[in-house]
């Protein structure tokens, strides 16, 4: 499905929808910039700031993708929204719906129904998650970062993504991890187009932070 907007001001901006991605292309007299979303990613309920309705992503960043409202017309804006929430939602059910039950064969490992216990007080001890982190997702997150974008202008973020990979039971590790991706700012959107797992870890807290 494609969404296709000109303004004058504005530039064209072109949506397109494929498969489990959203295409995004913003064209201006002075520049033209592509981002491709995984759909898992997008927050389905957009944002109304003035002329424009913005999807943002799972976790706290800046919009993943800005619509003209009701560009070229009400019609074809509203029906590209409305499969745009849908598909999101559809996407991000089926992928976290691989932690639980559905894992293939060598992930299977780290997902457990009850959560550890933690050691008796007195002891020397590791805060434990509630829920399970997949360490072979952070793997696959940290290939794909340090493939695609620029492993120095991210380099604290990917120190804290592999401590926590190392001791993935650690509190005090997933809180500089989400320390780290506060500080991304920008970054955050590429971080989460190449790495989708973070967007879930971000997203379904496993120490349940305020």
């Amino acid at each position: 499905m494609k969404l296709v907007q000109k303004q004058l001001l504005r530039g064209m901006r072109e949506f397109e929808i494929i498969d489990t991605t959203v295409n995004s292309r913003i064209k201006t007299l002075l520049k033209e910039q592509k981002l491709t979303v995984e759909l898992s990613m997008i927050n389905p309920e957009p944002v109304l700031n003035g002329a424009l309705l913005e999807f943002h992503s799972r976790v706290k960043c800046d919009p993943l993708l800005s619509l003209l409202i009701d560009k070229p017309n009400s019609q074809e804006f509203n029906a590209f929204v409305e499969e745009l929430k849908q598909r999101a939602r559809q996407e991000y059910n089926a992928f976290a719906g691989l932690r639980a039950g559905s894992l293939p064969a060598g992930m299977a490992a780290n997902v457990f129904e009850e959560p550890p216990e933690f050691d008796e007080p007195g002891q020397n001890q590791k805060a434990k998650t509630v829920k399970p982190i997949n360490v072979e997702s952070i793997d696959i997150s940290l290939q794909m970062l340090q493939q695609y974008l620029d492993a120095e202008e991210i380099k604290p973020f990917l120190s804290a993504l592999e401590a926590l990979k190392a001791e993935p039971e650690n509190e005090a590790y997933f809180r500089h991890l989400v320390t780290a991706f506060d500080e991304l700012g920008p970054q955050q959107g590429a971080v989460l187009t190449y790495a989708p797992y973070v967007n879930i870890l971000m997203s379904d807290d496993p120490f349940e932070r305020k």
